[in-house]
């Protein structure tokens, strides 16, 4: 969603967290099932950051470029390239009628949480309780254009290269350990990718911050309690993907869905498994020398080296 609305957002971030979800599968299922005709799957992850640990809303998904037709029931139907070359559907779909689409369905979405009271409005926000000042408000949102970036799976990619890709944004906090440059005189440096270019870019540069300024922009990335910033739609969703899955694995000639292996806990063997950590080069089991257990961010701002301006309570 666009930069403008992240204030809107951090007050609401729950119903706005949802609204995104909701949009983002809707127009990938409607624009799939008219421009490929064939049953959409969506697996998305929610990220609240950039680069440089402002709020930057958007979500990631995994996506398959086929499926049962719904046209032709009982066959498999393939993404197909552009019909003309100055089409930029390169695969999957138009990203620029996704682009049109997705900001008209999140924008009457956001009208809607207002009409239900939904939305939370108050101090310097509280002007748009009134309907029509908040329509006018958001007006504005209706001219620029929206981001929808779609990539294709790297050549020679296999599907669980793919999945490991989308994997990475499960896991972690907004900055890893690695990016971290120095910690001195109440500062903190890290280093952040800069640059336009659509899908990224490997140029950086060092972003130096205070300490309070870094805590509080990692803090803006707490999600709320019990929210699920990872989500299944479509044939990948819990009601239909048994289904979803058989079909595929039909039409496409083979014998079952892949199983993963259930990993067997450590307390099972009476304490770690060292057959389960070899090195990947020589297969000789490692021996771990110490561990450090990181505290969550819960122990540290209950601490006593919480922040100054934690509160006690």
């Amino acid at each position: 969603m666009p930069d403008q609305l992240s204030s809107l957002t951090l007050g609401n971030r729950r119903a706005m967290f949802a609204l995104l979800f909701r949009s983002a599968w809707q127009l990938l299922k409607t624009v799939i099932c008219a421009e490929q005709q064939f049953e959409p799957a969506a697996a998305m992850v929610l990220h609240t950051w950039n680069q440089k640990l402002d709020a930057h809303v958007h979500v990631h998904a995994l996506v398959p470029g086929g499926g049962p037709s719904t046209v032709r029931p009982g066959t498999w139907k393939k993404s197909l390239p552009p019909a003309h070359e100055n089409q930029r559907r390169a695969w999957l779909v138009d990203a620029d009628v996704l682009r049109v689409k997705f900001r008209d369905c999140f924008l009457r979405g956001l009208r809607l949480l207002h009409r239900r009271g939904e939305l939370k409005l108050s101090g310097e926000w509280e002007w748009l309780n009134d309907r029509n000042a908040f329509d006018a408000w958001l007006k504005p949102f209706e001219e620029i254009s929206w981001v929808t970036y779609i990539e294709k799976p790297p050549e020679n990619s296999a599907p669980q290269h793919v999945v490991k890709y989308l994997a990475r944004y499960m896991t972690g906090g907004p900055i890893s350990d690695r990016r971290l440059v120095s910690h001195s005189d109440g500062v903190v440096t890290f280093a952040a990718r800069v640059g336009r270019t659509h899908g990224g870019s490997d140029e950086t540069s060092e972003v130096p911050l205070t300490g309070t300024e870094f805590v509080r922009r990692w803090c803006l990335h707490i999600l709320p309690k019990g929210f699920t910033k990872t989500r299944r739609f479509g044939g990948f969703s819990p009601q239909q993907r048994k289904q979803y899955l058989a079909e595929c694995c039909s039409l496409l000639s083979i014998n079952e869905p892949m199983k993963t292996e259930n990993a067997q806990p450590a307390e099972a063997s009476g304490g770690e498994d060292a057959s389960a950590h070899l090195c990947l080069n020589c297969h000789i089991a490692l021996c771990c020398v110490f561990r450090i257990d990181r505290p969550g961010w819960r122990t540290i701002l209950r601490g006593p080296h919480r922040p100054v301006w934690c509160d006690d309570g």
